[in-house]
């Protein structure tokens, strides 16, 4: 036993010393000319810089109330963490904008500290760690680096490296060597010209960085002798991650580019400790555990085939929610005052021209040729909304309009990106168009915010608003902007409800609100969205006959609370974990028959409970016990099992269980139809009556 211990301590350090090595050999590789270049180039645009503000004294409010004195143009968010004793700070919002923790304040205001537990703390940490990962495959293994970056599940590197791969324990183990050797991170706002002067030596690189591009600008890093493209907030030095996990790597697709081919990308994450890495393995479990793909398959609620990519197909009970969630929205239509609408699904290329869409999402447009013409399946409602406005001339006493559209949209997403009921090709949403006057806009707003508040209740998620500015570029003159932004600022005030602003994240038309929903495991999503369009009643010349007898121009909004169906449902099996309450469930009654003629009575009970609109099963396996089929009933996740024999066939009753195993007793039929009818009609998540 000792001597079979001592071998295999022989090999693991025989192992080590030669990854050892291997690191070693790729950690001396000298900078190519081109990377020596492209360093030159980035400290030469650094220096052109502006000069940094003249000192002078701000006073910054934190969120504990508190006001700090600062210096403008010094003082740091890093340094206000640290005097004020604030761990685990990874990034800052000052009055709503993300700011790094190194870059030094401007003016008087608000500070709020952000760590891992939020999700601009983990941004900015896998930013940061995409950032090392780039610098370890250029300097480790000798990889031609072309893109860098996060998505909302972690960070990657898409590389090429002739004749080899890599193994994503070294990477892991590299990236943490990496890291402890607290390389600082430096950051840098470049215009297209400058970008392409830094890239020059690299045409996929800079094609790839011009595709990220959407403002006037575009961040650049530099760690070690890695230059990258990072498009927002870093940590200030390696040092702050501690903790790497690799998790994949897979061939990339790229179109348009002959040296695009053999391009892999490694996927993983970064953590400030090992605390944090242990923490979301848990939550990793929990996802798979609740997974809406796995739920579908073992609940036959949907599925998906190779005939028809990213559309799902919806079996009875999964269609069942669909129609449930869909009569839901419906019934709040009317209490709300939308109307329904109906609109066509294909629609002319000039209608796409007309309305701004074909010059900026044509490629994500399916296309169908009928010579002469060519028409594309709609992705969107607002164009025909707007058709349907200009038929005729309309009132200022019709205002406002509320049109609800629940048409099938088509969306040519990469199969890449196709994720289950998540990222989908074929959708519906609850969309719906406002036109009003500029007056109406306000209390408009507030009536969608309420909307969405009501909504959210139902299914017991907490949520937050967003208020998103002016980008740059945008649409439309200063002041229309500064309007709108100040009415929706007023409505949320009103609204009452958690709300922080996003500056520079509107829309390029118009300013907005989006909506996120924590779910039951603590992650965010969004899905309803308010927004102001500037452009489309300009673009159609939609006008409405004033009370002055004048033309004038309406506003029109987007909104959305459940957003995607499809999507809303992936979200809500896994809040309930495929645990539907019962006014949302498929599988609400399971009817077990025992013993004597209790299965024709147990038919005539599912009968009655279809009858009434429930969805009710009888399970007649001879050769089952009635414990097994109790269990298989509770793992099928129907909500009551309704147990009826000799003695509840003589008095017309049912025997109550809930889907936990409480005994609820021996109920009249009635009744038990009754209570159960109220809870449908409350869209109530409580199990007992």
């Amino acid at each position: 036993m000792l001597l079979v211990t001592f071998l295999r301590w022989q090999v693991c350090q025989s192992t080590a010393r030669s990854v050892l090595r291997t690191q070693r050999r790729y950690s001396q590789l000298q900078p190519s000319a081109c990377v020596s270049g492209r360093l030159r180039t980035f400290q030469r645009l650094l220096q052109k810089r502006n000069a940094p503000p003249p000192e002078r004294q701000l006073a910054v409010r934190l969120a504990d109330g508190k006001t700090v004195k600062a210096t403008a143009g010094v003082t740091t968010p890093l340094l206000l963490a640290k005097n004020a004793r604030v761990k685990g700070v990874l990034v800052a919002k000052v009055n709503g904008e993300l700011w790094a923790l190194q870059r030094p304040l401007e003016d008087d205001c608000e500070l709020h500290l952000l760590g891992f537990d939020t999700v601009e703390g983990r941004q900015v940490a896998w930013r940061t760690g995409a950032c090392v990962l780039g610098r370890v495959m250029e300097t480790h293994f000798a990889a031609q680096v072309c893109r860098e970056g996060v998505s909302d599940t972690g960070l990657y590197c898409d590389y090429q490296l002739d004749n080899s791969s890599v193994c994503l324990g070294e990477v892991e183990a590299a990236c943490k060597e990496m890291a402890s050797l607290q390389l600082p991170v430096t950051t840098l706002d470049l215009s297209a010209d400058e970008l392409k002067d830094l890239f020059q030596d690299s045409p996929l690189r800079l094609r790839l960085a011009e595709e990220q591009m959407i403002g006037p600008s575009l961040s650049v890093y530099r760690c070690g002798e890695s230059i990258g493209v990072c498009n927002g907030p870093v940590l200030p030095h390696t040092g702050f991650l501690r903790a790497f996990k690799m998790l994949q790597t897979s061939p990339v697709t790229l179109s348009g580019a002959e040296d695009s081919c053999g391009v892999v990308r490694v996927m993983g994450v970064a953590f400030p400790g090992q605390r944090e890495m242990e923490e979301w393995e848990k939550e990793q479990e929990e996802a798979r555990r609740r997974d809406h793909r796995r739920i579908g398959k073992d609940q036959e609620l949907f599925f998906f085939n190779d005939v028809s990519p990213g559309s799902c197909f919806f079996l009875p009970k999964g269609a069942h929610i669909y129609n449930t969630l869909t009569d839901f929205i419906k019934s709040e239509y009317r209490r709300r005052g939308f109307s329904e609408v109906v609109t066509p699904t294909l629609f002319s290329t000039s209608l796409w021209e007309r309305s701004g869409h074909w010059e900026h999402y044509s490629e994500n447009m399916f296309t169908v040729t009928c010579e002469p013409h060519t028409y594309a399946l709609k992705p969107m409602n607002c164009p025909a909304h707007c058709l349907m406005f200009e038929q005729r001339v309309r009132s200022w006493r019709e205002l406002p309009l509320r049109w609800a559209d629940f048409g099938a949209l088509h969306r040519n997403e990469h199969s890449g990106a196709l994720t289950g009921l998540t990222r989908v090709r074929r959708f519906c949403q609850d969309d719906a168009h406002i036109f009003c006057t500029p007056e109406q806009l306000e209390s408009e707003i507030t009536s969608c915010l309420e909307f969405v508040r009501s909504v959210y209740r139902v299914f017991g998620f907490s949520f937050h608003c967003l208020l998103s500015t002016r980008p740059t570029p945008c649409l439309g003159e200063p002041a229309l902007w500064d309007s709108a932004e100040m009415q929706l600022e007023r409505s949320l005030e009103e609204f009452g409800e958690h709300w922080e602003l996003n500056p520079g994240d509107g829309a390029f038309y118009g300013p907005k609100i989006d909506i996120q929903i924590r779910d039951a495991i603590g992650r965010q999503h969004q899905c309803a969205t308010i927004q102001l369009d500037f452009q489309l009643p300009i673009r159609f010349n939609l006008e409405y006959v004033g009370s002055d007898g004048s033309m004038h121009r309406p506003v029109m909004v987007h909104r959305a609370v459940l957003g995607s169906l499809e999507r809303m449902i992936a979200i809500l099996a896994e809040n309930f974990g495929g645990k539907w309450p019962f006014w949302l469930s498929p599988a609400q009654i399971m009817v077990l028959p025992i013993g004597g003629d209790s299965e024709q009575y147990a038919q005539e009970v599912a009968r009655k409970l279809k009858e009434a609109g429930f969805m009710a099963d009888v399970d007649d396996d001879h050769g089952a016990t009635l414990n097994r089929k109790i269990r298989s009933a509770q793992l099928a996740q129907y909500n009551y099992v309704f147990v009826v024999g000799e003695k509840e066939r003589g008095s017309g009753t049912v025997n109550v269980r809930t889907r936990a195993g409480k005994q609820l007793g021996q109920r009249s039929l009635e009744e038990v139809m009754a209570s159960l009818k109220e809870l449908q009609e409350r869209r109530s998540n409580d199990d007992e009556f």
